[in-house]
């Protein structure tokens, strides 16, 4: 497979080099200040840039008729212009907020204690997440996925960086040195507490699961998830 790699920091190198271990070959690479390399070459581009660059890079890709798998963040109130741009030219699209399997599996295990936990208004649902102070978005991505899955199952109609109150579920957002991703959801009562976390050790599940996502999309037309990379649409919880 031939891939191109819009945004080349660590998540991009990172990516390199496990799609290279793999076989891959790697034909086209871009940052904020040069691109090395022909994009119409690729068979699958995998955008992890910035909130700014990456509606411009995900339009490029449907305009040269190359499948996109995306895992940038904070570009989301655009999401409905790019969807519309993906139907238009019959291109192929993967967004995820988090592309490693094991998130992926939290975010399902999320939503069936989100579901499970929906009639007991004694335990009250909390957030947490640290990333690296480099991460130029917050909440992350990722929490929010979590977030949204939370409200939708449960008396909260929005989340807040600021306080939590009835109608509303706080997300405290960390920023250290060196972190690579932790994300806690908590269900508090006031007599016990039911918690789950995920922790990223490495930036490779990130790297393995957009590489996963780019080899399931060659040859799809769409607009795809992780649930359907890792045949999680049809299951009920």
């Amino acid at each position: 497979m031939k891939l191109a790699l819009l945004g080349y920091g660590k998540m991009g190198k990172t990516i390199e080099r496990l799609a290279l271990a793999q076989g891959h070959e790697i034909v086209f690479t871009s940052t904020s200040s040069s691109t090395e390399g022909t994009l119409k070459e690729a068979d699958v581009a995998i955008e992890f840039s910035s909130p700014k660059a990456a509606v411009q890079n995900i339009t490029l890709c449907f305009e040269n008729k190359i499948p996109v798998v995306c895992g940038t963040t904070g570009w989301l109130e655009h999401y409905g212009s790019i969807e519309k741009k993906c139907k238009d030219r019959n291109g192929s699209f993967i967004y995820a907020s988090n592309f490693s399997i094991g998130v992926n599996l939290f975010f399902s295990l999320n939503e069936y204690a989100a579901k499970l936990l929906q009639p007991w208004d004694a335990y009250e649902a909390e957030m947490e997440e640290i990333h690296h102070t480099q991460k130029k978005d917050a909440p992350s991505g990722t929490a929010i996925t979590l977030a949204e899955t939370i409200i939708k199952n449960s008396k909260k109609e929005a989340w807040s960086l600021e306080e939590a109150s009835e109608e509303t579920l706080k997300i405290e957002a960390k920023r250290l040195d060196d972190v690579k991703g932790t994300h806690t959801v908590k269900y508090i009562s006031d007599i016990d507490s039911i918690s789950m976390t995920h922790e990223a050790f490495t930036r490779d599940g990130f790297a393995k699961g957009a590489i996963l996502a780019a080899e399931w999309l060659q040859n799809k037309k769409g607009i795809f998830t992780m649930k359907d990379v890792l045949g999680f649409s049809n299951s009920e919880l």
